[in-house]
C-alpha cells in the first residue's frame, strides 16, 4: 500500500503548517504547539488559537529523536483539515533529510508505505498524508511506528515513535479536547 500524500492545504492547514514549523526539533517541537490538554502515554493533544483562525485547532503530537543522532528527529502531529472532514498525519522532519526518498512508515513489522515531503521552510520539511480509516486501526492497534528518513541514498534512519496512547489520545481529539 502507499500513502498518498494530502497535498490540498486550506489556509488554515497552511498556517498551522507555518506555526508547526518552528517546532521541528524534538526537544521544542511539543512545547511550541499550543497547550496541552491531556497527556495519553507517549502523545499529548494540544490545542492553540491561529492568528485569525475562527476557533481553536487541537492536534495529536510526538516527538522523537535518534538514540544514536541526536541532531535527527521528527515530530508527528495528527489533526483534522479545516474542512474538519478528514485528518491529516503531518510529519516535521529536520532539513538534510534526502527529498527524493520521502518518507516511510512501518506500523509494527508491517510496512505500510512511504510519502513524498511536500515543502520545506527554515526549519525543516513537512510531509503530509491522508490519515484514512486503514491507517487509523492499524496505528490504534501498533505497539511502534517507525519513520524512515534517508541523509544519502544508502542512509536510511529510521525513528520510532511510541503507539502507547495513541487510540486514547485519537479518540480524546476526535471528540473535541
Amino acid at each position: 500500500m502507499r500513502i498518498v500524500p494530502y497535498v490540498r492545504l486550506s489556509m488554515r492547514a497552511a498556517l498551522a503548517a507555518w506555526l508547526g514549523a518552528a517546532c521541528l526539533l524534538p526537544t521544542a517541537a511539543a512545547a511550541q504547539y499550543g497547550t496541552v490538554k491531556s497527556v495519553h502515554n507517549d502523545w499529548q493533544v494540544r490545542c492553540e488559537t491561529a492568528p485569525g483562525a475562527p476557533g481553536e485547532q487541537c492536534a495529536l503530537v510526538q516527538s522523537v529523536t535518534a538514540e544514536d543522532r541526536p541532531n535527527v528527529g521528527l515530530t508527528v502531529i495528527i489533526l483534522r483539515t479545516a474542512d474538519q472532514k478528514n485528518w491529516i498525519l503531518r510529519v516535521f522532519a529536520p532539513l538534510g533529510v534526502l527529498l527524493a526518498k520521502g518518507i516511510g512508515l512501518t506500523v509494527d513489522q508491517t510496512y505500510i508505505g512511504s510519502a513524498q515531503f511536500e515543502r520545506c521552510l527554515q526549519n525543516g520539511c513537512i510531509s503530509n498524508v491522508q490519515l484514512d480509516e486503514k491507517l487509523l486501526a492499524q496505528m490504534k492497534a501498533g505497539k511502534v511506528a517507525r519513520f524512515d528518513v534517508y541523509q544519502t541514498p544508502e542512509e536510511g534512519i529510521g525513528l520510532p515513535l511510541s503507539l502507547s496512547g495513541f487510540s486514547a489520545g485519537f479518540d480524546r481529539l476526535d471528540k473535541g479536547r
